[in-house]
C-alpha cells in the first residue's frame, strides 16, 4: 500500500549542481541547484530551473551562459553555503577558497575544485511558477583526469556526486555499480524462438 503525501517536489534523486554565472560587472558567482538536469541529447542540453528573485537568475539573462559543476562529496559543506547564502551578501567563492575559472566557451566561470564541469550557452527559457527554467546546450565537458578509469571514461565512484533528498533536506551519497544499462532489461525481451 502507498500512503499519499499530496504534491511535492520528490524526484530522488535531486542532483546537486554548482551554477556559475557572472554578473554585470564581471565578478563570478555560483548557486547550487538541485531542480536541473540533461534534457536534450541533440544538440547535448541541460536545464536548471532558478527562482527569479536570485542573482543567478538576472545573470544567465545577462550574459546568455553558464556553467554547471558537479561536486564531490568531500564538497558537501561548501555546496551547501552556496546554496544557502546569496551572492549579493557575500563573495562564495573568497568565502569558501575555490577558484573560479573563465570557461574556454561560455562567459560564465566554473568550479575549479570540482571534477567535472559542463560550459553551457543559454538557448531559452519557460517560466514555471515560481521559477525559471533555463536551457543551456553544453558545449563542452571537462573533467578532471583524477576521475578517469583506465578507458579514459568517467568513474563515479572517483567522482563521487551526491544527491539532495528534499523531503528530509539532507545531501546523501549516490550508490555503487547495479547493472549494466540497455543491458540488464533484457532478460524480458522475448527469445528470438518466441517470436
Amino acid at each position: 500500500m502507498k500512503q499519499s503525501f499530496g504534491p511535492k517536489t520528490l524526484l530522488y534523486p535531486h542532483p546537486v549542481l554548482l551554477v556559475g554565472t557572472y554578473d554585470g560587472t564581471g565578478r563570478p558567482d555560483v548557486m547550487t541547484a538541485a531542480w536541473g538536469g540533461i534534457c536534450s541529447s541533440q544538440p547535448p542540453s541541460v536545464a536548471v530551473s532558478i527562482q527569479r528573485h536570485r542573482m543567478t537568475y538576472a545573470n544567465i539573462l545577462a550574459t546568455g551562459a553558464f556553467t554547471v559543476s558537479i561536486p564531490s562529496a568531500g564538497q558537501v559543506a561548501e555546496a551547501d553555503f552556496f546554496g544557502i547564502v546569496s551572492g549579493k551578501d557575500a563573495d562564495k567563492f573568497a568565502a569558501t577558497g575555490f577558484t573560479p575559472v573563465r570557461g574556454d566557451h561560455v562567459n560564465a566561470p566554473f568550479v575549479g575544485e570540482c571534477p567535472l564541469v559542463l560550459e553551457c550557452r543559454c538557448t531559452g527559457t519557460l517560466d514555471i511558477g515560481v521559477h525559471t527554467q533555463f536551457v543551456g546546450e553544453i558545449l563542452d565537458v571537462k573533467i578532471e583526469t583524477s576521475v578517469l578509469d583506465a578507458d579514459g571514461k568517467p568513474d563515479i565512484e572517483k567522482i563521487r556526486p551526491f544527491a539532495y533528498d528534499s523531503f528530509r533536506r539532507e545531501y546523501v551519497s549516490m550508490g555503487s555499480f547495479l547493472a549494466p544499462a540497455f543491458s540488464a532489461g533484457r532478460a524480458f525481451l522475448p527469445r528470438k524462438e518466441e517470436r
